[in-house]
């Protein structure tokens, strides 16, 4: 994201120069919007293609699992594993009969929250990591996040705690987090997470423990200072643990449990899920102006249902004005087009959203003139070459990895040389065939013509609008009874 900017700083700085210096055609100008945009798409490309996916295919297929094993292995390898990580690590990852009961039971009962975890973790470990380092904690803290939140940040506990960290309202303010009517920085990845390097880095320095540090975060100091006292004074937490309260017992090695699972989990034949969205493939603009994401999405023709999971920190569709100016996270293509776009965005808000913008009719359309059009989407088959990738593929025939996906029942991006994919090419228009009307005496109003669509994997309702040219509210009063935050492949949903 950073080297992006950086670039595109540069090809500005050149084009600007090469414009006062007269240097300049309106031919050079489509030149450098078509150069920025090819960078924009390559480095998205190789950001989806390339970035690390760990080696989990060569382990799986070394261990010749077949799809559904759930291997099991001996306490002797999980202690040897777990050896191993405490080697480079600062934490006490002891090998005990508390984290080896909890280790059997996340390896059991666990795995598929582990392979929706690994999925996510595509979207967040890079700028954890980023921010652990910049504090100097260790890294294998990411892991809290896992056992706090799942990697959801607008998940609430039933005590109040909210966010990828599980802050509660005052300590998320002790550390910075704001809070008001359109905004909750404890919703924000970024913001978050420095606080919680804050907040541990400050654990740390008062117990000298990161193990206890860790039951203080999820106790509370107070309670930990307690559990020592009842223990005699002892300073390690496993000493300290019979006396701290049942849940924080559980605490340290679930944390233990998870770094193993997620660390080994092809060992345990765990695929992770397929990431839709890199954190390297993320950018940000920060806006001037007050602005909703509807907005954004209509000028964009982005799922505004996309816009609020990237952007979790609002927690309301509107993105106010604030000094400094409130920023929003997009996909850096997308991004691209809406700083190309921005006066137009303002204007399209005011359009819609002010009280004193003009209001202009609606065209009037006559219906009986109108001929009902369908559209049926086109496909063709594609044999996989030496060397091709589903990115690859998708970007020959203009269309997306994920698109491929669903249209062949593929979990991952794994394909072999031979393999015949069904790729979607485009739309075709279907018309009556006998479009001729006969005259009437006495005209009465068409019958209402309905359509339904039947649900995909990996379809959201905010997806669902945006490729039938709607927008959610229209959705929503087509299906009043449908709960748009949950939606099950199969459903049919009235789309006119």
């Amino acid at each position: 994201m950073k080297v992006l900017s950086t670039i595109i700083a540069v090809i500005s700085l050149t084009l600007s120069l090469a414009q006062s210096t007269g240097k300049w055609t309106k031919e050079d100008s489509l030149k450098g919007v078509a150069l920025i945009s090819t960078i924009e798409q390559s480095l998205n490309l190789f950001y989806a293609e390339y970035s690390p996916e760990g080696n989990y295919d060569s382990i799986i297929d070394a261990l010749n699992y077949e799809q559904n094993d759930i291997p099991e292995f001996s306490d002797e390898v999980y202690c040897k594993r777990l050896g191993v990580m405490n080697e480079m690590s600062p934490f006490h990852l002891d090998c005990n009969e508390a984290t080896l009961s909890t280790i059997r039971f996340f390896v059991q009962k666990r795995r598929g929250f582990a392979r929706v975890v690994l999925g996510r973790s595509k979207l967040y470990f890079d700028m954890f990591e980023s921010k652990l380092a910049e504090h100097n904690l260790p890294l294998e803290l990411k892991y809290l996040a896992v056992i706090e939140s799942g990697l959801r940040p607008q998940v609430k506990s039933r005590a109040g705690a909210l966010g990828l960290w599980q802050f509660m309202y005052g300590t998320g303010r002790m550390f910075g987090l704001q809070e008001n009517s359109y905004i909750d920085e404890r919703m924000d990845p970024e913001l978050a997470t420095e606080a919680a390097c804050k907040y541990l880095a400050k654990l740390y320095d008062i117990y000298n423990d990161w193990n206890l540090a860790l039951a203080a975060y999820n106790a509370g100091p107070g309670n930990v200072n307690k559990a020592i006292r009842r223990s005699g004074n002892k300073l390690t937490y496993w000493e300290v643990r019979p006396f701290l309260p049942k849940e924080t017992q559980g605490y340290v090695p679930n944390f233990i449990a998870a770094a193993y699972l997620l660390t080994y989990h092809a060992e345990h034949n765990i695929i992770p899920m397929e990431a839709e969205m890199r954190y390297p493939q993320l950018d940000t603009m920060c806006l001037s102006k007050g602005v909703h994401m509807e907005t954004i999405s209509e000028l964009l023709a982005f799922d505004q249902a996309e816009i609020e999971r990237l952007n979790p920190i609002y927690k309301k569709s509107f993105i106010p004005k604030t000094v400094p100016n409130q920023c929003i996270t997009l996909p850096l293509t997308v991004v691209g087009k809406l700083v190309a776009q921005e006066e137009k965005l303002y204007e399209l808000e005011f359009s819609k959203y002010s009280a004193d913008a003009p209001k202009v009719p609606a065209p009037v359309t006559n219906v009986e003139e109108t001929p009902v059009v369908e559209t049926k989407p086109t496909f063709q088959y594609h044999k996989v070459g030496s060397g091709e990738t589903l990115g690859t593929i998708a970007t020959r025939y203009g269309t997306t990895v994920a698109e491929i996906q669903r249209d062949n029942g593929l979990n991952s991006t794994k394909i072999y040389v031979g393999q015949r994919l069904k790729v979607k090419t485009g739309t075709t228009l279907i018309t009556p065939t006998n479009p001729t009307t006969q005259p009437q005496t006495s005209p009465q109003p068409p019958a209402e013509t309905k359509s339904y669509y039947t649900v995909r994997s990996g379809d959201t309702f905010g997806k669902i609008a945006q490729r039938h040219r709607l927008s959610i509210s229209q959705l929503k009063r087509l299906n009043p009874s449908v709960n748009v935050d949950r939606i099950n492949v199969g459903q049919r949903l009235r789309v006119k």
